[in-house]
């Protein structure tokens, strides 16, 4: 039975890409975005949930979020979550509901963001090169059992290699498109 699946390689190169949009979505650009709260964790009931667990984000203007927690007692909670989150907000309470108005970014702001993106772009090429390199064993392994001939193996070992730079030039898409929209707003 081989152990290389095409279908494998390409589901997590995939899933690698997915987690790099995932985690773009959360850094800040001029507009408000309610992912941008997505790594905020609350202390309520004794553990640490995420926010939207125990609330509603919505964006409510272009440069407004909304808050509405469930549970009035949470409320300190979800505003002490948001605080050590440090993402340069200052929430604002109104009963259940916290007010998040959004700060124009200044231009080192907007930097340290775009270098973030690039941090984020280089942890996800860095997942898709180690499903490469699964991809490349998992071939040799095959080859070695004799379920592959040699020729089988280095077609096989050209395809990963295209999957490879395909979903590269995604990852750098993607965080060049991100870049562009911090620094430009």
């Amino acid at each position: 039975m081989p152990k290389y699946e095409k279908a494998d390689i390409e589901r997590r190169m995939g899933g690698a890409l997915e987690s790099l949009k995932h985690d773009l979505s959360g850094l800040r650009t001029g507009r408000a975005n309610v992912a941008l709260l997505d790594p905020v964790m609350v202390e309520v009931y004794g553990s640490l949930m995420p926010l939207n667990q125990v609330a509603t984000v919505s964006a409510p203007e272009p440069r407004m979020l909304s808050v509405q927690v469930w549970d009035r007692a949470n409320v300190t909670a979800v505003e002490k979550g948001i605080a050590h989150a440090n993402l340069g907000l200052n929430p604002m309470i109104d009963g259940q509901t916290l007010r998040l108005p959004l700060p124009d970014l200044t231009e080192e702001r907007r930097k340290d963001l775009a270098k973030l993106a690039g941090q984020y772009a280089e942890k996800a090429k860095v997942a898709v090169r180690n499903v490469r390199r699964d991809g490349m064993e998992a071939l040799k392994e095959d080859e070695r059992k004799k379920d592959i001939s040699e020729d089988e193996r280095k077609r096989m070992e050209d395809e990963v290699q295209k999957l490879t730079d395909k979903y590269v030039a995604e990852v750098d898409a993607a965080a060049a498109q991100k870049e562009k929209e911090i620094l430009t707003q």
